[in-house]
């Protein structure tokens, strides 16, 4: 809010002092055409250069140095006009930059170069030298010194008093609008511009003025600058960040981070991504991280001239081979298609330890939830195949330490679930839930899920069949216009099953009484009877999703464990991604996130 509320007043104050000075004489006015007409043109030009070279460079990840030396050029011609006809660049070239593609190789090429320079180099040195014209022998002065007091009180207490009111209408809290309304007393770039203007020599007190508003800005930056930073970081540290995603509002910002190994989990991980952000009014931040094994030994045997143009990258760069190509152009054809902003990094380090970075970097991300790939793949004839043991372990050391809800994503390939955006068919999909903290996980995130108009969600609550006797506290009205029998009974049997139908409750009100979701449930007294009714249900959803366990000692599941095979998954987790269930669709497990696992550090591993 604070970048928003800064980037508007900045962009007036620009946009007024611009209209001022079109209007104050004929040949400006006439400039001023000129400058938009040029300024359209050039954004144009750009948005074709960029489609143009993210189509010739396929096989590349970045653009080569001569196509972004193009691009720079043409955005360089514009802020020399604009300064010669006697406007200032910062607004066309904002422009510019606002309209400029954010996807494809251009835009990644252009950030990756222009980040270092700018943040290391330019930065500094230009507020080095706006420093330099600071005159401190006048500060001494008693009048500069009261009016410079004046001045930063007025200003100061104008923006608090504005803010703090302006937040108050629109009943944001009262230790943000605090916040807000220091960040926004800081100084931003119209006062730069203003402090680097050259004095009118016509004028006696025009280097007086520019000595004085030059210190205004630099006290006031010294003043407000530090107590903004301390309360900032106050807040930050004393925010609890929802960890679970069964507290967290359908309606707010849903944080997920996504990591894959190889190119085919992106289809997989994407397609989760998209299912979860389906609906407009809840808004997602997913972040994809690529992992990346660290080799013992690497030894370049070129020079820095003797690389080709667009390889003077640094060594990380080049880690990940052509699975780094493929991940980036498989996201760039997704955000491209669904406008979801996918957020892409990438970890490389040992197999032994990089489970730390992935759960270090999801706890400063405030991510919700993590999604894992299995470690097995599905052949062409069906089977799963182990494709990395090692996917296995650090699967295993996330479940164990993640500050957040982890899910692990058993990907089917095109038989099991597709990506919903732009997708003709309608994807059914399936929450099975027996009871549990990890099952009300799943169902949680299944509340973002059914908001997709092209997903169809079924919830199969599993229940002993000795709960069928007590129907007369059920609270759920009848459905037959479905077709589905459903009966519930509230069990008085522990806390946790209060828990449970409290929750159910609460998801059949609000979205199956809607008819936003469906609901089924099964009365089963076995482990037995539970594989029979999984195999009744194979073939008719695209995705499964279940809790991973946490359940104690539950009959509906007695037997199961003795053909477990990969306990990361829980038991129904297992048998639904084992060969011999012989489903078609893709299965999540998800896991609820554990504090005291989550805070025991990584030294058991």
């Amino acid at each position: 809010m604070a970048i928003y509320s800064s980037l508007v007043n900045e962009m007036s104050c620009v946009t007024i002092v611009s209209t001022l000075k079109a209007f104050s004489s004929s040949g400006r006015f006439g400039g001023a055409i000129l400058i938009t007409l040029v300024t359209v043109a050039v954004i144009f030009v750009n948005k074709y250069l960029s489609y143009f070279f993210n189509k010739r460079n396929q096989n590349n990840r970045f653009v080569s140095n001569k196509e972004i030396f193009v691009i720079m050029f043409l955005l360089t011609c514009l802020a020399l006009y604009a300064e010669w006809v006697g406007y200032t660049a910062i607004f066309c070239c904002f422009l510019v930059g606002l309209m400029f593609p954010r996807e494809g190789k251009t835009a990644r090429t252009l950030l990756h170069k222009l980040t270092y320079s700018v943040n290391t180099f330019i930065l500094p040195v230009y507020f080095g030298y706006t420093g330099f014209q600071l005159d401190i022998s006048n500060i001494f002065n008693k009048l500069t010194l009261a009016l410079t007091v004046l001045m930063i009180l007025v200003s100061v207490g104008t923006r608090i008093v504005g803010t703090l009111a302006a937040c108050h209408y629109l009943m944001i809290p009262w230790n943000e609008s605090v916040i807000l309304s220091l960040l926004l007393c800081l100084k931003g770039n119209y006062d730069l511009i203003l402090i680097n203007t050259n004095p009118n020599p016509n004028m006696v007190w025009a280097a007086d003025l520019h000595d004085f508003l030059l210190t205004v800005v630099v006290l006031n930056t010294l003043i407000i600058g530090p107590v903004a930073a301390i309360l900032l970081n106050r807040e930050e540290s004393s925010a609890q960040y929802p960890t679970i995603l069964e507290i967290l509002n359908p309606e707010s910002e849903l944080r997920i981070l996504a990591c894959v190994y190889v190119p085919r989990h992106v289809s997989g991980h994407v397609s989760l991504i998209s299912a979860l952000g389906g609906c407009p009014t809840a808004p997602i931040k997913p972040y994809m991280v690529h992992l990346v094994e660290l080799p013992k030994k690497r030894k370049s045997k070129l020079m820095y001239h003797q690389l080709e143009d667009g390889d003077q990258y640094s060594d990380e760069e080049e880690y990940g081979g052509n699975d780094v190509l493929e991940i980036n152009d498989a996201l760039d054809a997704f955000i491209s298609e669904t406008k979801i902003l996918v957020h892409q990094s990438k970890i490389v380090a040992s197999f032994l330890t990089i489970n730390e970075d992935v759960c270090n970097g999801a706890e400063d991300l405030r991510v919700c939830i993590i999604f894992l790939p299995f470690h097995k793949h599905q052949r062409i004839d069906g089977k799963m195949e182990n494709s990395m043991e090692e996917i296995r372990a650090i699967n295993q050391k996330v479940l164990r330490h993640a500050p957040c809800s982890v899910g692990i994503f058993v990907d089917r390939g095109q038989t099991g679930f597709q990506q919903p955006h732009g997708s003709q068919c309608v994807q059914n999909i399936a929450i099975l839930f027996f009871g549990g903290p990890d099952d009300r996980e799943a169902l949680a995130c299944s509340k973002r899920i059914l908001m997709h108009s092209k997903v169809n969600l079924t919830v199969i609550r599993f229940l002993h069949k000795t709960t069928a006797s007590r129907s007369s506290n059920s609270w759920i009205n009848d459905a037959s216009q479905k077709d589905e029998e459903v009966i519930m009974a509230i069990s008085n049997i522990g806390t946790e099953n209060e828990i449970d139908n409290a929750f159910v409750e609460t998801f059949y009100n609000r979205y199956v009484a809607q008819g936003r979701a469906g609901f089924v449930e099964k009365y089963v007294s076995s482990g037995q009877e539970t594989v029979a009714v999984l195999r009744e249900i194979a073939d008719s959803y695209s995705l499964f999703i279940v809790g991973k366990g946490g359940r104690g000692t539950c009959p509906l599941t007695s037997g199961m464990s003795d053909w477990e095979e990969c306990p990361e998954l829980g038991l129904v987790g297992d048998l639904l991604a084992s060969s011999e269930l012989d489903i078609s669709g893709s299965i999540l497990v998800i896991q609820r996130h554990r504090h005291s696992e989550a805070e025991g550090g990584f030294l058991d591993d």
